[in-house]
């Protein structure tokens, strides 16, 4: 038996083996970084006090990269049809170059505009080779006749980029304590991988699946107190392949359905970014600047812990991806939405109760 013969296999190698290559690799980046200077200085907007190596980006990129070629190695690949093919090189490529575009941020402090021409470039140009939003199809039959709608270049175009790079920067823009962006990406890689599945789309399943595995890896040196950052090169990476997947994967189903799968899973970094660029922009500030109004901001000022913080969060982002297996009607799925929902609620309850008792002895 093939990996091809087994896709739930070749799921479960390709996660494991990207959180462990992952997890053996980041602490070689963090020794180069801390020789080379190559560190986030603390400052009044940030939650570090000290010095941290914002390159674990690389491995990220890493984990992922190799445990792909593992996978494909033994076979896991080996029954894509010429048009998948290309799809999954061309995620692959768009998600790299995101990739280089952060970590030239990370190294250089590149302004916002020319971070954001370049990803809105990279976007075009994956979109030229078949990795667009295309078509779908109204729910219900809506204005009778055909319910499936295929939009125009422009339309397709338009959409494709402000899906691509407002995940990006979403995902970016979470990233503003330990292990935040990594949990909550590894988990709406999880959600993706099932979702895939379900549709029966296993090429991006394994994506979705080395990308569920290096965020887990990387947690390892990450989540609080962190050792290490991702820096705007690991952000990138996983905000465009998480975007890049949901479009060669779950989108592709071409079912009103399946279309509200990804934007589902990935609502809550995508709410807290709308947020936020609206507040600035009532304020008459730009959309990059930068303040500390997003969603963990907000429940630190609430009183909750940095650690309180991430879990809370990572809890309403796997009800979510839970909902979302509801939706494309997965195996087990109702049980899997009340497993997550007994989840957030426990974890709500328990952290009310920890800071009621906090409160009564200070």
């Amino acid at each position: 038996m093939t990996l091809a013969n087994s896709p739930i296999a070749a799921a479960f190698l390709t996660l494991i083996s990207a959180a462990l290559v992952t997890a053996l690799i980041v602490p070689l980046v963090r020794r180069l970084g801390l020789r080379w200077g190559l560190v986030d200085a603390p400052d009044s907007r940030k939650q570090h006090t000290l010095p941290m190596v914002r390159l674990g980006g690389v491995g990220i990129v890493a984990g992922f990269s190799l445990a792909l070629a593992l996978t494909w190695q033994l076979g896991g690949f080996a029954e894509l049809a010429a048009d998948k093919d290309q799809l999954i090189w061309t995620t692959l490529a768009g998600a790299l170059c995101f990739f280089v575009i952060g970590l030239a941020d990370d190294l250089f402090a590149l302004p916002p505009l020319p971070r954001l021409v370049g990803q809105v470039a990279v976007a075009m140009a994956v979109w030229s080779e078949g990795v667009r939003i295309g078509t779908i199809e109204l729910p219900f039959g809506l204005f009778g006749g055909d319910p499936t709608f295929e939009l125009a270049w422009p339309l397709s175009l338009l959409a494709t980029v402000v899906w691509l790079v407002g995940i990006t920067n979403a995902i970016n823009w979470l990233d503003g304590l330990d292990g935040l962006a990594a949990g909550v990406s590894g988990i709406a890689a999880v959600g993706l991988l099932s979702v895939s599945y379900s549709l029966h789309q296993p090429a991006p399943g394994l994506l979705a699946a080395a990308l569920a595995g290096a965020c887990l890896g990387f947690l390892r040196h990450n989540f609080n107190p962190a050792r290490i950052f991702m820096g705007d090169g690991g952000s990138y990476f996983l905000g465009f392949a998480l975007a890049a997947v949901s479009i060669v994967g779950p989108a592709k189903g071409l079912t009103s359905v399946s279309l509200l799968l990804p934007l589902l899973i990935l609502s809550l970094p995508l709410a807290d970014m709308s947020a936020v660029i609206m507040g600035r922009l009532s304020e008459g500030r730009s959309p990059f600047y930068p303040d500390r109004r997003h969603l963990h901001h907000r429940l630190l000022r609430a009183g909750f812990s940095h650690r309180r913080t991430v879990v809370l969060i990572y809890a309403f982002t796997q009800w979510l991806a839970a909902l979302a297996l509801v939706l494309a009607n997965a195996e087990l799925r109702f049980l899997w939405l009340a497993l997550a929902t007994a989840v957030l609620i426990a974890v709500v309850v328990v952290f009310r109760r920890q800071m009621q008792q906090e409160q009564e002895v200070g």
